[in-house]
């Protein structure tokens, strides 16, 4: 029951955020959310592990951080708050703790393409092995209704103990962090034949 009503919420949210997309693009984003390996990582926020009841050998061959059981037992936590709390609750849950922390991660290009990759780490790291200071991220406008906000944020690359950035790239997103991402991407695909040349 679980999995079914994360798989609802899971959906109901895509069609949501993403008006745009085809079938496809959707079955695929949805399939990485409901998968094992994202349920996982959600199980060990919440340290699900140490709250199973387990049989001496499980307990023994480290039943508590085994995927399968860490991902079962988050579907069953589903289950049973929908059970206790109702739908809209449960709901509310899985969007603010289960699926929202992974769409920060997700970088949807305009394709209907995504990928997992952390742009601002990447860029940090590269500008750490080039000498340059880290970057600084500033947002410079908000638009639209709450509930459709886009954030404008520009990532500023610096010289070291230089005032006045080297290089500025811009982006939106319907988050800061999802726009930071984006400013990161760009930046990198400017700073990386630099960096290759040094």
């Amino acid at each position: 029951m679980g999995d079914a009503v994360l798989g609802l919420v899971t959906s109901e949210l895509l069609v949501e955020r993403f008006p745009g997309f085809h079938e496809g693009q959707l079955s695929k984003l949805k399939a990485h959310l409901v998968s094992g390996g994202h349920l996982v990582r959600a199980a060990l926020r919440f340290d699900v592990g140490k709250y199973l009841r387990l049989g001496r050998g499980e307990e023994r061959s480290g039943g508590r951080s085994k995927s399968a059981l860490l991902s079962d037992a988050l579907e069953a936590l589903i289950a049973a708050m929908y059970l206790d709390a109702g739908f809209e609750i449960t709901r509310a849950f899985i969007i603010r703790q289960i699926l929202e922390p992974e769409l920060e991660r997700v970088i949807v290009e305009g394709d209907g393409e995504f990928s997992l990759t952390d742009y601002k780490s990447a860029l940090q790291e590269l500008l750490q092995s080039s000498g340059r200071a880290q970057p600084v991220y500033v947002t410079v406008k908000e638009d639209g209704p709450d509930h459709r906000k886009v954030f404008t944020v520009e990532a500023r690359i610096y010289i070291q103990g230089q005032h006045h950035p080297e290089y500025v790239t811009r982006a939106e997103g319907a988050t800061k962090k999802k726009a930071e991402q984006l400013a990161a991407k760009q930046a990198l695909e400017h700073m990386r034949p630099q960096a290759q040349s040094l």
